[in-house]
């Protein structure tokens, strides 16, 4: 399928799946940082030099990674044309939904930046897992695409 991107069809997915290989390396190391970060004493040396990096990692993989990631997705799905396309439906909504965990990522980032600790290290460590679990749905929606 081309539909409307035509010839650009195939470029704009394999970049497409660059932007979300990032997007994705982003999602497994935010909560890893901020485990690392969780285990610092708010104020420390230490604890600003993790603020520094999740900072550099949300500014240069994450927010780069998601904007393109959502762009050219949704310019392949308008163009593949989703009426029927049931697992597409299916990929979207656990899209949005890793989207939000993308949210909850950076929110929780900004709360430790201000010194707060809301999760401990194992449950940081515990919720570094979850992009995994999408990407495994995600692919078998895309590869197999059993509706």
């Amino acid at each position: 399928m081309t539909g409307w991107l035509a010839g650009a069809y195939l470029w704009v997915k394999a970049a497409h799946v660059i932007f979300v290989i990032f997007w994705m390396a982003g999602l497994l190391m935010l909560p890893r940082y901020l485990a690392y970060q969780a285990a610092t004493a708010p104020g420390s040396a230490e604890d600003r030099l993790w603020v520094a990096r999740v900072g550099r990692l949300k500014r240069i993989i994450l927010t780069p990674g998601l904007i393109v990631t959502w762009v050219l997705g949704l310019s392949l799905a308008l163009s593949y044309g989703m009426a029927h396309a049931y697992w597409l439906h299916a990929k979207i909504f656990l899209v949005v939904l890793l989207s939000g965990y993308h949210g909850w990522g950076v929110a929780s980032a900004r709360k430790m930046a201000a010194g707060a600790r809301p999760y401990s290290e194992t449950t940081l460590r515990l919720l570094n897992e979850v992009p995994s679990v999408f990407v495994i749905l995600i692919v078998i929606l895309v590869v197999v695409k059993p509706f």
